[in-house]
């Protein structure tokens, strides 16, 4: 099955425009996933798969483009230092800032698999243990409906949740097989995972205190970059923290985040 210029140029320009993805130097990627699927599913080109999403862009195969091509790499505990750093800094800030309405309001703006929001919710669970009446708000967002599938059932292998503490491990999941654990009710009832584009306009209840957008901005051109972060600054509390991945990096001059160490990034007015 041979995957034509104007078929990948049509392919860029969809995920590009819909989605803010970038996949013009990713044909290998795109070859590589696309085809798979495509000879999984009976179609004989990709000019037939490409009539089927324009027929219909609502439809479930448009749903399955974006699945089949993102990537969604990701695992617990990764980049400590942003968990150190919210443990330490941003989540006495939040305590201090929002002790008359005592709730917190954390965004996972790509929250893949689930690993790195739940993280986040047992950080918070233990910072607030002791302080029973706050309302902990933790919201999960991806673009692939098959990642946070996963991400909702919550089980994981042995070996995935070995880098966790071990009073976590102990704490927060149970053991259902052999190799497998999930994640208590407990933990999983702070978490709220919705299905969202990130080109899309934040129509949230609420400011967010912190939120993650960790390993996302690669795919993205400058000025997507630009307005992601405008939409996310309005959307945040005045003094709250974004994380970004330890290899990206935000453009002073393009937009009104405060730098405050490599890949923390505060709002200040």
């Amino acid at each position: 099955m041979q995957l034509t210029d104007r078929e990948f140029a049509w392919i860029v320009s969809y995920i590009h425009t819909n989605y803010g993805i970038n996949l013009s130097q990713k044909r290998v990627l795109v070859t590589g996933r696309l085809q798979n699927y495509l000879l999984r599913n009976g179609y004989k080109s990709y000019g037939e798969y490409i009539a089927r999403i324009e027929k219909n862009p609502k439809g479930q195969e448009a749903v399955n483009l974006i699945n089949v091509l993102t990537t969604n790499h990701t695992y617990f505990m990764r980049e400590p230092v942003h968990f150190e750093y919210m443990k330490n800094v941003a989540l006495p800030w939040v305590k201090q800032c929002a002790a008359s309405k005592r709730d917190v309001r954390v965004w996972s703006a790509a929250a893949s698999t689930g690993e790195e929001p739940y993280v986040v919710a047992m950080l918070l669970m233990e910072f607030f243990k002791l302080d029973t009446n706050w309302d902990i708000q933790i919201l999960a967002t991806d673009l692939s409906t098959r990642v946070l599938k996963h991400a909702m059932e919550g089980k994981y292998l042995a070996e995935q949740i070995a880098p966790l503490p071990d009073r976590w491990k102990k704490s927060y999941f149970k053991r259902i097989s052999e190799e497998e654990y999930q994640v208590k009710n407990e933990l999983r009832k702070q978490v709220v995972f919705r299905q969202f584009n990130l080109m899309d306009d934040i129509k949230f209840k609420g400011l967010f205190h912190i939120v993650f957008l960790r390993n996302v901005m690669i795919y993205f051109d400058d000025n997507t970059k630009k307005a992601l972060l405008e939409r996310i600054y309005d959307h945040m509390e005045n003094g709250g923290y974004i994380f970004i991945g330890t290899t990206e990096s935000i453009d002073k001059t393009a937009t009104q985040f405060k730098y405050v160490q490599p890949s923390v990034y505060r709002k200040i007015n």
